[in-house]
């Protein structure tokens, strides 16, 4: 028979008194931000189940794992520095995010077919570095043709780094071993489930989607790197979603942020840690390209002085990453601020709705006071659960006036418009998941051929779907609604 330990009262009690203290050091000692209610959750949880609710903290209460001091960054310069709106200027330099560069070029994918040939174009074109980061690589057509391509650039003699999200591609991520290191592909799986200790902590999952060639040429976006993102399932068409190529600093910008996701998968106690802002110089020092030049500017004659005053403005764009790396919740400022400087428009696309208490009210706020708001969601997402928790948001929305559309099919695309000064195109949800807990990464763009598209993009996608009722759920609805909303933050 099993024999349970005896612990008296006293003994209890201690042990309930030293869970709460290491509450208390962990979330208020290293200054980690927390939602009332995640704090109230985690504090009763701990207190009246000590022994189950103090493990589950220590694996994933922890939101910040590394916070390093935020380094500001001098403010873009030069004739097309005025594109990029002085709030946005101030705000990103401030939290230490590189400053917004003119590009070579960037074009946008819609269609999944055209976007996997313009990535394994961007891979095929690799000829000394090729870097890959994504949340999930599929055991499918798409991940097996992506995975052959890597193999070939390595046999070419090109340098291809591939990290995978060890959550994202639990069921899948093995399933190219062979192929990608007998090509001596270099792969690393980004902090592994069981939690090794200096690897992070579980619940601090990488969502961002990236691939750098040569540190000069970036693909990004919400797609991962599987069948359903770009060609679809058997009997099922391709979920919606965005990808971009940009060929520029954007890319640099980009590489730097990867050099520190890589660090961190090899473990955090293994390397002295560069910050983003230092990665960056030390990459464009590398490439000898200015974060202002294009690919090709480094190489070039100096060009004579311009005759006109004021050049057509090029494709202006910056990388603003966010996560437990960075101090500071970056999107999450970003896009709290862009809805209160808002003056006429904000649309968004996002597969997922459970924003925090903050965003949700400078939202309606900005429907209240007139401004034109459209919210692009899937009627039925892949994450049961998230619809369930986004109800009272988005009912509150439809009822301030904004026009919430749910479409048929599944969208994953994640992109933001402000206006026609800002869009954001990337891997970061408006739940707070994305801005709180996940590494996530948006490109942020300021020239009006982008912005022209995303929201052209977003108002037509728009326009396939139905307008979401204010109109009040049932009582078991709105139960089942608020409980799972409770634990939204981890959704």
């Amino acid at each position: 028979m099993l024999h349970l330990p005896h612990i008296s009262p006293l003994e209890h009690s201690a042990f309930v008194a030293a869970g709460l203290l290491t509450y208390i050091v962990v979330t208020r000692v290293r200054r980690q931000r927390r939602h009332p209610y995640a704090a109230m959750a985690w504090v009763l949880g701990i207190a009246a189940f000590p022994y189950l609710g103090l493990p589950l903290f220590l694996i994933f209460g922890t939101r910040k794992l590394i916070r390093p001091a935020t380094r500001r960054q001098p403010a873009p310069t030069g004739p097309w520095a005025h594109a990029v709106p002085l709030w946005t200027r101030r705000l990103l330099a401030a939290v230490g995010v590189a400053a917004a560069q003119p590009q070579a070029s960037v074009r946008f994918d819609a269609d999944g077919a055209a976007a996997l040939e313009r990535l394994r174009a961007l891979i095929a074109g690799s000829r000394h570095t090729l870097d890959v980061c994504t949340y999930v690589l599929g055991d499918d057509e798409v991940g097996a043709t992506v995975a052959a391509d890597l193999a070939e650039r390595a046999r070419a003699g090109v340098r291809v780094r591939l990290l995978l999200d060890s959550i994202g591609s639990l069921k899948s991520a093995h399933s190219h071993d062979a192929l990608l290191k007998a090509a001596g592909v270099h792969t690393r799986m980004f902090v592994p489930a069981l939690g090794i200790p200096g690897r992070g902590r579980a619940n601090l999952r990488n969502h961002r989607k990236l691939v750098v060639a040569d540190g000069a040429r970036l693909w990004g976006g919400g797609r991962n790197i599987a069948n359903e993102y770009f060609i679809g399932r058997v009997g099922e068409p391709a979920w919606l979603d965005l990808s971009f190529v940009a060929c520029g600093p954007l890319a640099a910008q980009a590489q730097a942020l990867f050099e520190n996701d890589w660090r961190i998968a090899r473990g955090v106690r293994k390397a002295p840690r560069l910050d983003y802002a230092q990665r960056l110089a030390r990459r464009e020092a590398e490439s000898g390209v200015h974060a202002g030049a294009t690919p090709d500017a480094a190489t070039a004659a100096p060009a004579p002085a311009p005759t006109i005053a004021t050049p057509a403005l090029p494709p202006l764009a910056q990388w603003v990453p966010s996560g437990p790396d960075f101090h500071e919740d970056i999107l999450h400022a970003l896009l709290v601020s862009a809805i209160f400087h808002a003056e006429r428009r904000l649309l968004l696309a996002t597969p997922y709705f459970v924003p925090d208490e903050g965003l949700l009210e400078a939202l309606l706020l900005a429907a209240r006071r007139g401004l034109q708001i459209t919210l692009v969601i899937p009627e039925r997402s892949n994450h049961r659960l998230a619809d369930w928790a986004r109800g009272r948001a988005l009912r509150e929305l439809a009822a301030a006036g904004a026009d919430v559309r749910l479409l048929p099919g599944m969208l994953h695309a994640k992109a933001v418009v402000v206006d026609e000064v800002l869009a954001l195109c990337g891997s970061a949800n408006l739940d707070s998941r994305s801005l709180f807990i996940n590494y996530e990464a948006m490109a942020a763009f300021y020239g009006p051929a982008e912005i022209d598209w995303l929201g052209n993009w977003i108002t037509e996608t728009a326009q396939r779907g139905q307008r979401a009722s204010a109109r009040p759920p049932s009582w078991w609805r709105d139960i089942g609604e608020g409980l799972v909303a409770t634990v939204g933050f981890q959704l």
